[in-house]
């Protein structure tokens, strides 16, 4: 099993502060020299915390693709994900055409994650229709089919209920000799149908337990089935928060850096000091030493997940400091 790293790249996202470039690209170098498998960036113009427990304040963001190309230069091995796209921001011919120069330019390092869309303030501030979620996922699955046949060289006309297409073409396409996998972000049961009928692979963000993740990957399978197609061909990944120490005391310690660093109210408070003890903190991450956070995650491999896609704190996209992306390494080589 594999593991990757959500970047920091909101407001308060790396060590509280504002993002910045440079911030960004030292974690994503440090996770390539820790050794981790991935680097992963999600696509919104502006989040807030408030469904978080925090405050509601429209939080900055580094636009996805751009800062996915920008990491990709910045490194040299590891892989770049997306997690996910929003599917109404680009028409899927465009997002082909993206995704092919992206992983011809990295040297086949991209992986498509793509998504219905779910945060109606960003649409309604972009003047963007936020129609009701089964449009959006069909018009997902759609573009999902749309983009994979123009990655395989296709020729595209395309009639569909949301999109028409008569002759795209994505040339030149993506690395030679790899196929970029398109990944479908969500956990609801037509989403899972979708990801089912033409996916390669389904990601379900963010995770705190195994449990949580063990009846969603139980509809998936049942999914394929109803399509006639065999559950272990839909990859699977999860994403998760996890916080790695060296020993208990470690832990605790780095528990307690992440507390300050926290906007306000998310861990239970509303003056910046946690409300949340490490004890209630463990039993809803991935959290403790190397060994026990190892042996939690490595559960989840005989669910069929092959990577674990890790945001190292209690918000998404959260690095409290590189120290613990430097951490987080240690669990590489023991989940593979």
């Amino acid at each position: 099993m594999r593991i990757g790293l959500a970047l920091p790249h909101y407001d308060t996202s790396l060590a509280g502060e504002p993002v910045t470039w440079t911030g960004l690209r030292s974690v994503a170098r440090v996770a390539e020299e820790a050794g981790l498998d991935s680097l992963w960036v999600s696509d919104h113009l502006f989040l807030d915390w408030g469904r978080y427990g925090g405050p509601d304040t429209p939080q900055g963001s580094l636009e996805c693709w751009t800062t996915a190309a920008a990491v990709a230069a910045s490194t040299s091995r590891i892989r770049v994900g997306t997690l996910a796209l929003c599917n109404d921001f680009r028409p899927p011919a465009l997002l082909a055409k993206m995704a092919g120069s992206l992983d011809r330019l990295s040297g086949g390092r991209l992986d498509i994650g793509l998504g219905a869309g779910w945060y109606e303030q960003e649409y309604k501030r972009a003047g963007l229709d936020f129609d009701r979620p089964g449009i959006r996922i069909e018009r997902l699955g759609e573009a999902v089919e749309i983009v994979k046949r123009l990655l395989e060289g296709e020729e595209l006309t395309f009639g569909g209920s949301h999109y028409r297409i008569e002759g795209a073409v994505c040339r030149p396409g993506p690395a030679p000799g790899r196929q970029p996998p398109v990944w479908v972000g969500g956990k609801g049961d037509r989403l899972l149908a979708t990801a089912a009928r033409v996916a390669d692979g389904w990601n379900m963000s963010w995770l705190g337990s195994v449990e949580t993740y063990r009846d969603r990957s139980l509809v998936a399978t049942r999914a394929c089935e109803a399509v006639g197609r065999d559950p272990v061909t839909l990859r699977r990944s999860v994403g998760a928060y996890a916080l790695v120490g060296r020993n208990e005391a470690d832990a605790r310690a780095r528990f307690r850096r992440l507390a300050e660093r926290t906007p306000a109210g998310v861990l239970g408070s509303t003056n910046g000091n946690t409300a949340v003890s490490w004890d209630v903190f463990r039993r809803d991450h991935f959290a403790g030493t190397a060994a026990e956070v190892t042996d939690r995650l490595g559960s989840l491999r005989d669910l069929g997940v092959e990577e674990v896609i890790v945001t190292l704190g209690t918000l998404p996209f959260q690095v409290a400091d590189e120290e613990d992306v430097e951490q987080i390494g240690e669990l590489a080589p023991a989940l593979r």
